[in-house]
């Protein structure tokens, strides 16, 4: 049995938002769906693929699947062709993948008339696997979970900023002198997020609309900074959401005349995080985080914190994956610097938040350019790294972290993709051809930035040098 044909058997939606195959079907018929997207996500978190008219996707897609060139996991943010990887290059002729439907995922997109999405894995033509896609990778992580009894679940809070210049007008700006959606800090202000509810409140309601659950909106302290938070899933889960979160939150801010940008650090300011919550539970849904009778955490729990702390310097390339993601990590700018872990420190890498069902850590490192796939893979193959090998959990951080002496998280990528690529637990978890891959997307990267002519180079010495 083919990988697709086996993922299309026995599906059924997440909630009664989502979309069966039958509904599906019913509304294509009805013409009140035109446009099917089958979409993946690539390695920079983005969605990739089709837009497909709606009947020729039951006549001809939806019993028999469709592809894509493979080159789409080894191109660069601009997606050009870059050498170095070894699972595709021009000598390979750049073949095609297989865009394996995963039938739980079918969604309307509300702010798109007539128009759905199914989100996808990947797999060789011949059904073989992609390791370094990283749909698969987290899934390995959550089979390796559920093989000793538990699920992963996780909620990430995304921070963005929002201008008042719309895509294009940013792009011929050069993305200087941009004008923010509010023109102070507005952290937790309901006036400030008043002022720009229009776009807050379209994304919520498609959000929901799209099978989401939404808690709330706020404002964070950057100029035109926000924040939209859901409510937290199995892993996998949140990770779909917060990919056709990002990408139609775009959407809706250029369909209002607006951008917006997920970027770590856009400007001098305060950057935009992700921060990402996780916990296990067990068969049953019972805790394994939390002993109730004896109201604290368990050894399961700590061993978990142990190895997400063990792994986080090793592990930065995926919880910062870009040049810019570096210059968020300020020292008391509620960015972390020092992998360390405290109960309720926001200064700290990990925070320990809440207590019997709530009990759950908070991993602070990712910003909002982060992929969710990979950064939810790193931190659940840390954490059951740390219970297999039963790491001990060195003693909590009280106080500011940003004085306490502990390691620090790596301060480039340059770094970053030196602790990755000597990495023998990376090796160990992930394998060496995910390795090799992921070193080549930062040396890429690293690549680019290296022999590009920045303004601050300009600015400092066209004139006084």
């Amino acid at each position: 049995m083919s990988g697709w044909k086996a993922m299309t058997q026995n599906s059924h939606p997440r909630n009664d938002r989502m979309l069966t195959v039958d509904t599906l079907k019913a509304e294509i018929d009805s013409g009140d769906i035109d446009t099917v997207v089958l979409a993946f996500t690539d390695m920079q978190g983005r969605l990739q693929g089709k837009l497909l008219h709606a009947a020729f996707f039951l006549e001809s897609t939806l019993d028999h699947g469709t592809e894509g060139c493979n080159y789409l996991l080894a191109v660069d943010v601009e997606m050009n062709t870059v050498d170095g990887y070894d699972s595709t290059s021009w000598e390979k002729g750049y073949g095609d993948m297989q865009f394996v439907m995963d039938l739980d995922t079918i969604r309307r997109l509300p702010h798109r008339p007539g128009t759905a999405m199914i989100q996808c894995d990947l797999t060789l033509i011949d059904g073989g696997p992609v390791p370094m896609s990283p749909r698969t990778m987290l899934r390995q992580q959550v089979d390796k979970a559920a093989a000793h009894g538990w699920t992963a679940f996780s909620g990430t809070e995304l921070e963005f900023m929002i201008y008042e210049d719309t895509f294009e007008e940013a792009w011929n700006k050069r993305y200087v002198d941009l004008v923010p959606a509010n023109q102070y800090n507005v952290d937790y202000s309901v006036l400030g997020s008043l002022r720009v509810e229009p776009v807050l409140r379209t994304i919520r309601n498609m959000m929901y609309q799209a099978g989401m659950t939404v808690e709330s909106a706020k404002g964070e302290c950057n100029f035109g900074q926000h924040e939209i938070a859901f409510k937290y899933d199995q892993v996998i889960t949140t990770a779909d959401n917060h990919t056709v979160y990002k990408t139609m939150a775009k959407d809706i801010a250029a369909l209002q005349g607006k951008s917006m940008t997920f970027m770590a650090k856009p400007n001098a300011r305060d950057g935009s995080s992700c921060h990402i919550h996780m916990s296990l539970r067990g068969p049953n849904g019972e805790l394994v985080f939390w002993d109730a009778e004896k109201g604290e955490r368990t050894a399961l729990y700590n061993h978990f914190i142990a190895g997400v702390l063990h792994t986080m310097r090793e592990f930065t390339l995926f919880y910062a994956p870009n040049i810019n993601s570096y210059k968020r990590f300020v020292n008391g700018s509620f960015a972390p610097t020092a992998v360390a872990w405290g109960l309720d420190n926001r200064t700290c890498s990990v925070r320990l938040v809440g207590h019997g069902q709530s009990a759950r850590m908070e991993n602070r490192l990712p910003g909002g350019d982060v992929n969710p796939y990979l950064a939810l893979t790193a931190m659940l193959a840390g954490g059951l790294y740390g219970i297999e090998h039963e790491l001990e959990l060195e003693p909590a951080t009280t106080g500011s972290a940003y004085a306490s002496g502990a390691p620090t998280v790596p301060t480039t990528l340059h770094e970053a993709r030196e602790l990755f690529a000597n990495s023998a637990i990376a090796r160990e978890i992930f394998g060496e051809d995910v390795v090799k891959h992921y070193v080549n997307y930062a040396d890429v990267e690293i690549a680019a930035f290296d022999s590009a002519i920045t303004d601050w180079e300009l600015r400092r010495g066209f004139e006084r040098l």
